[in-house]
């Protein structure tokens, strides 16, 4: 897998209107020069379909892959408002967000049920991106490493080393996620050595083949010096994905 990527989460933002102009100005952005990395966009589950087909009719859906924010661990059965790795897969996502922030926060999503919800994407045959991180709290206690590592752990108990191996890795400071704050690239590489550190001890090609994605306000003013650090071979975007021009400003700082 090519360890450079830049990944764009809309959270809960969109249209059908918001896709078509998203679309267009993608297109323009990219006409006369093709995305240097890996480019993958997470809009809401029931967007997919369309920006699938928007994508497509401008040919950039080879230029551009998709994926969920969330899925159920379970395949099918009884679980109202709920959606399956399948059914996401068979809407056209590629990828599938595990365990973001706002999911362990607003939804109590533990460990445990992280490692079932990888579990599922790797069934599903989704490329599962894992998102762990520590809250401001956790970080001025000390415990950041701890809790980092606890996360990753937990994966690889329920899922097995090498299935880290068919995803990616978002580190994720909590505190820097919509707040404006930004781990400094010293910060967000020592982070990101340490997560690379643990693949290590586990597999050295392991280490050299999971891509790992920095996800803390990223933005095109502090890319350059972000992806400038050994370990981080990418970015996961929050607000600043909203904007096609700037998400591609920042998918050209990894190049």
């Amino acid at each position: 897998m090519d360890r450079g990527i830049v990944a764009g989460n809309w959270k809960m933002h969109g249209s059908r209107q918001f896709i078509v102009d998203y679309v267009d100005t993608l297109g323009a952005a990219v006409q006369d020069q093709s995305l240097p990395v890996g480019f993958v966009l997470f809009p809401p589950a029931g967007y997919l379909e369309f920006l699938a087909r928007s994508l497509d009719e401008r040919d950039l859906s080879s230029a551009v892959s998709l994926g969920a924010q969330n899925l159920h661990p379970e395949s099918e059965g009884a679980y109202t408002g709920e959606m399956s790795g399948e059914m996401l897969k068979d809407l056209g996502a590629l990828w599938v967000l595990i365990g973001h922030s706002e999911r362990r926060e607003y939804a109590a999503e533990t460990n445990e049920l992280v490692a079932e919800k990888f579990s599922a994407a790797l069934r599903a045959g989704l490329k599962p991106l894992l998102c762990i991180g520590e809250t401001e709290v956790e970080r001025e206690s000390g415990s950041a490493a701890e809790i980092v590592t606890a996360q990753l752990d937990s994966v690889v108990s329920y899922c097995g080393t090498d299935a880290l191996s068919q995803g990616a890795i978002a580190y994720e400071p909590v505190w820097a996620i919509g707040t404006g704050k930004t781990a400094t690239p010293a910060m967000a590489g020592e982070m990101h050595g340490l997560i690379r550190d643990e693949l290590r001890q586990r597999s050295a090609e392991l280490a050299e083949q999971v891509p790992l994605l920095y996800g803390g306000s990223v933005k095109s003013d502090n890319a350059t010096a972000l992806f400038a650090e050994t370990d981080i071979d990418g970015g996961l975007v929050g607000g600043a994905s909203l904007t096609a021009v700037d998400l591609v400003a920042i998918a050209r700082c990894l190049a």
